[in-house]
């Protein structure tokens, strides 16, 4: 099974979404979007290698998906088989190739985030109530901050 059917498997199991095909001009680009505002969370392409800043002529698949930090976005670039959104200029969207360098699970996660950054502030309200909220590490240098020692 072609990795574009195994994404289609997973989205419709686990989101109840089929592949809509918009583009006239691209009628084997599938999108696939949430079903209750319409917007997309992945957007499978085909493209020529060396748009990748890959060597070979050949066209691959990819995935577009959208991350919630741009910071993940810079580092997932740097791994082999991810790259700054394809034809997206918009910072948090990344490419995946889906040769198999990028393993399966690993691009359902990412499917995962992008459903969920893409959801509707309704769903996303009811996720964050099931979810504690995060907690964050801010690096600070005690050179410039003694927290120690600080009158506050």
């Amino acid at each position: 099974m072609k990795m574009r059917e195994k994404i289609f498997k997973y989205v419709k199991d686990q989101y109840k979404t089929e592949p809509d095909y918009p583009f006239s001009t691209f009628p084997d680009y599938p999108v696939l979007r949430h079903g209750d505002n319409g917007k997309w969370f992945a957007l499978i392409m085909n493209v020529p290698r060396e748009k990748l800043g890959l060597k070979g002529e050949e066209r691959v698949d990819i995935v577009n998906v959208k991350l919630g930090d741009p910071v993940l976005v810079n580092m997932l670039v740097q791994r082999p088989g991810y790259f700054y959104g394809y034809h997206i200029s918009r910072s948090n969207w990344i490419s995946i190739l889906l040769d198999g360098t990028v393993p399966f699970d690993e691009i359902c996660q990412w499917i995962d985030e992008s459903y969920a950054v893409t959801a509707s502030k309704q769903k996303k309200q009811k996720k964050q109530k099931i979810r504690p909220p995060k907690e964050w590490i801010v690096p600070a240098n005690p050179k410039y901050y003694d927290i120690l020692h600080s009158p506050h």
